[in-house]
């Protein structure tokens, strides 16, 4: 395999004004592909996901330090610089940025950066060419658009919550923030889209990006479930609406996830499961059966499952290309073989002294290499490192800006 020696956006600058996850998640995946990631953070306080612990970063001698878990997954390949924004001086010092810079993400309320000049109109004026993301809970426009939006509050407002839990049972949240990380993906999308785009018109652009449309949109089928029968989607647990059986049994040692996709794999597995009186079952054969009489299948399954244990299983219905898997804890994920060969986990030199964890990421581009990764920033780390290199502030510069809070 050959490399360019060059990651795929290297020569891109992007200013990162946004804090917490769905902003940092879209900068990091830029910053993984290459693109240079400044980070501007308040002096003193940081990124708020920086207090979000514990569990912390542990330093040489085993102690915490200011670095949590939380603030460590999506601040890899970053460069902090502390500016206080609120004062004209820091104002003035972000402008410079962005005119250098390609792209800037920020998920400020609407409206919230326009008081310091650093809205779209104010930054699209000295750099025509700057791409402008902003991420907000509902978007630029419409009756919600002031409105503050988290994760948690969109995942019970667009309807992700409604299908998620268990049957008959209250409303549950996915394990993980899924919306800010699905919408940092989006905004990268976005990003990655105004990019090309400007090749050909030479012209930036503001993207408006709103975790609610994001949530509706990674709805899917489920959405889909609703538009084209104008019936509500109801909670099943592990369940699927529309593919029987694709769920979770329970076994003689534990729990199997069963996904049987089509009417050729449901006749494997029968025949793995000894239930030749299923398979023959007009009711049972094609796809469309199972889901209608679901009440009736599951059960038969349910209890020929539960005579073997999850690894007689898996070998089992593996051998006969039957897609199962196990329902592992995290720790297990890491240690799986695949997990392992593939380097899933990272161990990062931080500027602690340490070695920082962190996850490698999915994107592996055959000609653009991806294992020199950086361990996210301390806070201010690169402050004069920035100011020197980009903006060609001189040491006395530099100095006069702290003296005076400015950084």
């Amino acid at each position: 395999m050959t490399t360019t020696g060059l990651k795929a956006l290297s020569g891109i600058r992007v200013l990162d004004l946004s804090r917490v996850l769905a902003g940092p998640w879209a900068t990091q995946t830029l910053g993984d592909l290459g693109a240079q990631i400044i980070k501007v953070e308040r002096p003193g306080a940081g990124d708020d996901t920086r207090g979000w612990g514990p569990p912390w970063l542990a330093d040489a001698e085993g102690k915490p330090t200011a670095e949590s878990a939380y603030f460590l997954s999506a601040n890899r390949n970053k460069k902090s610089v502390t500016i206080d924004i609120a004062r004209p001086e820091g104002q003035a010092l972000v402008r410079r940025l962005a005119e250098l810079s390609d792209v800037v993400v920020e998920n400020f309320k609407v409206g919230g950066l326009k008081a310091y000049g650093l809205d779209y109109a104010g930054l699209h004026a000295i750099n025509p060419r700057l791409i402008y993301c902003s991420i907000t809970g509902f978007g630029q426009t419409g009756p919600e658009a002031g409105r503050a939006g988290y994760d948690f509050m969109i995942q019970g407002m667009s309807g992700l919550m409604s299908i998620t839990g268990a049957l008959g049972g209250e409303p549950q949240k996915v394990g993980v923030a899924l919306v800010d990380v699905l919408t940092g993906l989006n905004a990268t999308i976005a990003i990655l889209a105004a990019l090309q785009q400007r090749h050909a018109t030479g012209r930036g652009q503001h993207i408006d990006l709103a975790l609610f449309e994001v949530a509706v949109a990674s709805l899917a089928n489920q959405a889909l479930n609703q538009l084209v029968s104008e019936r509500v989607p109801q909670r099943l647990g592990n369940a699927h609406p529309n593919i029987v059986p694709y769920q979770a049994f329970e076994t003689a040692d534990g729990h199997l996830i069963l996904a049987v996709g089509n009417d050729t794999q449901f006749a494997r597995f029968c025949r793995v499961a000894g239930l030749p009186d299923v398979a023959a079952d007009a009711r049972f054969t094609t796809n469309a059966g199972r889901v209608a009489t679901r009440e009736a299948l599951i059960p038969l399954i349910a209890a020929a499952m539960r005579a073997r244990t999850t690894r007689d299983w898996i070998a089992a219905l593996e051998k006969e290309g039957i897609p199962c898997g196990p329902i592992n804890t995290i720790e297990q994920a890491f240690a799986e073989p695949q997990a392992l060969a593939r380097g899933l986990a990272l161990a990062l030199p931080h500027a602690s002294g340490v070695v920082a964890p962190g996850v490698r990421s999915p994107l592996r581009l055959a000609d653009s290499p991806m294992d020199d990764a950086a361990a996210p920033p301390r806070l201010g780390q690169h402050t004069e490192e920035v100011l020197a290199d980009v903006l060609g502030l001189t040491e006395a510069e530099i100095a006069a800006l702290r003296q005076g809070g400015m950084i």
